[in-house]
């Protein structure tokens, strides 16, 4: 399968899709055509490998890594994800925070690493990875890519716009790991790797390549956790579900859109944002209108002008014609710590601020729309990574899932700069010379 600008064509190879990351036009790559599939398709496919490995496989046609995929898989999907049924039986929980660093990024992030880790392995030429993060990603990438051959990584992050255990997950690594705490807002780290991405001298210096979701290697993998829900509830009902997920730069989103539009029993699609209402009010006024993003208590969404909105509108169209396809709603601090404690005195369990603001909207949705079809809430993140602000409302302690703790014992170390092109390069000199040694 080739893969395609969104601002324009200059076909690639997924191999190359993966490397670079973004395309040289400053586009985000997409597949040519999507494959198109029949719940029948996946007869045989009795586990999530195995729905992947079917989802998955024309994507990988023509790659040096076809022969690869079921090792791909076996390295991604190697921690549970499960699907709880709440009580009354109409809504369920999949809970994509089970991975080493607690959130749903480890799905995509592990991915992305098992494939690259294939495709560039030559320690005298590694290949740099750069992410900005507004909390999870950063994470998950660092995690994954961790003492891996051939492979640097930047993580460029707001500081003290993350929780503190947020930020010790990416600042604990080894040293193939920069941790940069960037004086600004995720918006700044998010410019500041583009602009990287797009110059020629620091892209030829530094082999770039990106693991934020507009690396279509993030978006891929994600896709399959959406066909796999959705084909087990449709075998067992008949019916198609609808997912409630939470939004920030859209890449979760997109990747379960992108699995509905490949023929997958997916139902409607509500996408719930923080404060930051880009994508709400652009679905309101139909003007595409990005700001400057503000904080929240959900810091891994707040996003002022999200990347796959320009995959979303390629893949769709624009607001008149996304508003009909797909549902939205900006929830706000109040209304996320309000749905803190209302899940915890109802279902008897903590969820994260992102969480809540899935379970918000869906608890809003009005009954005619609610008892329509089996929602299903996406959770992104495990609530100890935010115990400042869950364990207040609801009253006690979040146990901590044992790879977090592992993760929060070890030294941390990281690099203070401001949000200029000028200030990365020089960081990324610094440490990289010391690096090489």
């Amino acid at each position: 399968m080739r893969f395609v600008s969104t601002r324009g064509d200059w076909p690639v190879s997924l191999d190359a899709a993966l490397v670079k990351g973004i395309a040289d036009d400053g586009g985000l790559f997409v597949a040519e055509a999507l494959p198109k599939f029949s719940a029948s398709d996946f007869d045989s496919a009795n586990s999530i490998l195995d729905v992947a490995r079917v989802v998955l496989q024309p994507f990988f046609v023509g790659s040096a890594l076809e022969a690869e995929l079921d090792a791909i898989l076996d390295e991604t999907f190697c921690f549970p994800i499960s699907t709880t049924r709440l009580p009354g039986g109409k809504t369920s929980l999949l809970e994509l925070y089970h991975g080493p660093t607690a959130a749903f990024k480890d799905v995509g992030a592990g991915f992305l690493a098992a494939c690259l880790t294939r495709l560039e392995s030559d320690a005298s030429s590694p290949l740099t990875i750069l992410v900005a993060t507004s909390g999870d990603t950063g994470g998950a990438v660092a995690a994954a890519f961790n003492e891996r051959p051939g492979m640097r990584v930047v993580v460029v992050f707001p500081d003290g716009r993350v929780s503190e255990r947020q930020a010790q997950q990416l600042t604990c690594w080894s040293d193939n790991v920069l941790s940069l705490r960037v004086m600004g807002s995720f918006d700044d780290c998010q410019a500041l790797v583009k602009a990287a991405l797009g110059n020629e001298t620091l892209s030829k210096q530094h082999r770039f390549s990106s693991a934020n979701s507009i690396n279509i290697g993030r978006l891929l993998p994600q896709t399959t956790y959406y066909a796999d829900t959705s084909l087990r509830h449709y075998r067992d009902t008949g019916q198609r579900p609808g997912f409630v997920i939470p939004t920030g730069n859209l890449g979760n989103a997109f990747a379960c859109i992108m699995a509905r539009e490949m023929g997958l029993p997916i139902g409607p699609i509500a996408l719930a944002t923080n404060a930051n209402r880009t994508i709400p009010d652009y679905f309101e006024n139909l003007k595409w209108l990005p700001r400057a993003s503000v904080q929240t208590l959900a810091s891994a969404m707040d996003v002022g002008d999200p990347s796959n909105m320009e995959r979303l509108r390629g893949l769709l169209g624009d607001a008149d014609v996304l508003r009909d396809k797909v549902g939205v709603r900006s929830v706000n601090d109040s209304q996320i710590e309000q749905e803190i404690r209302g899940t915890h005195e109802e279902f008897g369990f903590a969820i994260c601020p992102h969480t809540a603001t899935a379970s918000y909207m869906w608890r809003h949705m009005g009954s005619e729309i609610q008892d329509c079809v089996h929602w299903i809430l996406v959770a992104t993140a495990h609530p100890a990574k935010f115990e400042t602000i869950v364990e207040p409302l609801i009253g006690e302690q979040v146990p901590l899932p044992s790879e977090l703790a592992a993760i929060l014992s070890r030294p941390s170390r990281s690099v203070s700069i401001e949000p200029t092109l000028e200030a990365l390069a020089g960081a990324m000199g610094n440490a990289f010379g010391r690096f090489n040694g």
